[in-house]
């Protein structure tokens, strides 16, 4: 009876806490789109590639600590409802994070990959080292507060970090001191967010607590760490992975390229939140063998969908493509309308990708995750390291082949029968 009466409170505060992270989600989103479009305007073609693959780099090294965030949010949720706090394994989760962050970011000091990324800035690879050291302890932090349903406090650290940004930037503009330099510092300081939340976040830590030694979490942290990374190179940090294999020259040319796959990027912004919705919606259908025949169907019409909106979308890119970076961007980015085309291509189906990974993470199949986004990161990096051609001809192909070999790999890996239903009923025990 008391179940009955506790639903309806269960079901608004369910709402209140979906509102309160979407609605923070949503400003956070935002206010990183504006701070790009507003980077693509200060700055000239040349520069802006050399800022865009700095951001790629921070962007790219936080998504791949992002898994800290998950990490953490279940060892605080599992120590929550024992009726306690996290104790010593969540710090030895953060510390591998730091380890990994300090050691991408020390091997973009090696000169020839500093010269290539960065035209010898040493400046720039160092401002790395600061964001990503402290993108683990944001992402710790996060996790922290929403295992313990501190929903207010979470929201509010998801908004903070663009807002640091956007206030930093608002200074540069306001005192014309801006410059590449100047801007990574603006970005990398959006990372520090974390520290404002240290009082509430320490509350939730009890350093008498032990539980998993170094081992078992460096080997996990390892796993997520290593499938968020290839992820990452394809996504957030592929103006990075372009600068490092490809050939380089037409600095222009290339900085107009990374300001439409910024434009062309923006759906992906938003597949977090629904990646979250399909994993439950994949638990409750597998678990009977007509829901999973229903799902399977679900899955290769979704995967065709997708094609034909990729090609359509490919269309609208090329015709007015061109055009559209020059609105955003202004007169100065100037793009061929083939290289839209690809782009939008490849944006529209990285999101059908994300879904059907989220279908192997319900099925508790990260091996596959790993071995799909294996596929697409090294199907990209041999094309802009062999095709013969220019920098950005390499890289829209590159683009363009990777998600769709991707496509098919993860499609093949969902379809086929899953040996186990994702949540065994009562019967199977």
């Amino acid at each position: 009876m008391s179940t009955e009466v506790d639903t309806p409170a269960t079901a608004r505060s369910g709402r209140t806490t979906a509102g309160s992270l979407g609605g923070s989600l949503i400003v956070s989103i935002g206010l990183g789109y504006l701070l790009t479009v507003a980077c693509q305007r200060l700055l000239p073609p040349q520069e802006y590639a050399i800022f865009v693959t700095f951001w790629g780099l921070v962007m790219g090294l936080g998504s791949t600590l992002s898994p800290l965030e998950q990490e953490l949010s279940r060892q605080s949720a599992v120590a929550a409802l024992a009726g306690g706090k996290a104790g010593r394994p969540a710090l030895r989760a953060v510390a591998v994070g730091v380890v990994v962050a300090a050691a991408f970011s020390l091997a973009l000091l090696i000169p020839p990959v500093n010269e290539k990324l960065f035209h010898g800035d040493w400046s720039l690879a160092l401002i790395v080292l600061c964001g990503g050291v402290a993108f683990a302890c944001q992402f710790g932090t996060r996790g922290l507060l929403i295992g313990q349903h501190k929903v207010k406090a979470f929201s509010l650290l998801v908004v903070a970090e663009p807002a640091v940004r956007a206030v930093i930037l608002g200074v540069l503009v306001v005192s014309v001191a801006y410059n590449v330099v100047s801007l990574a510092i603006a970005v990398a300081a959006g990372s520090f967010a974390w520290l404002l939340f240290t009082r509430p976040a320490r509350q939730l830590l009890d350093f008498r607590v032990e539980g998993d030694g170094w081992g078992v979490t460096s080997r996990r942290m390892g796993m997520l760490l290593a499938g968020a990374a290839l992820t990452a190179a394809v996504i957030t940090g592929y103006p990075a992975l372009v600068g490092l294999l490809a050939p380089g020259g037409d600095g222009d040319r290339v900085g107009s390229l990374f300001a439409a796959l910024v434009i062309a990027r923006l759906p992906l912004t938003l597949i977090g939140p629904v990646q979250s919705l399909a994993v439950p919606f994949v638990v409750r259908l597998s678990v009977t063998p007509e829901g999973r025949h229903r799902l399977r169907r679900v899955l290769a019409l979704g995967a065709a969908a997708s094609l034909v909106l990729a090609a359509l979308g490919a269309l609208v890119g090329l015709w007015l493509g061109p055009w559209a970076v020059r609105f955003v961007s202004g007169p100065k980015y100037d793009i061929d309308g083939w290289s839209v085309a690809g782009l939008v291509w490849s944006s529209v189906l990285l999101v059908p990708m994300q879904l059907l990974t989220a279908v192997l993470v319900a099925r508790t199949q990260a091996k596959l995750v790993l071995a799909t986004w294996a596929v697409v990161t090294g199907t990209a990096s041999l094309v802009l390291l062999f095709l013969p051609g220019d920098t950005v001809f390499r890289a829209v192909v590159a683009l363009a082949v990777a998600p769709t070999l991707g496509l098919a790999v993860v499609l093949a890996f969902v379809l086929r029968r899953a040996p186990e239903p994702v949540e065994a009923g009562p019967e199977a025990a």
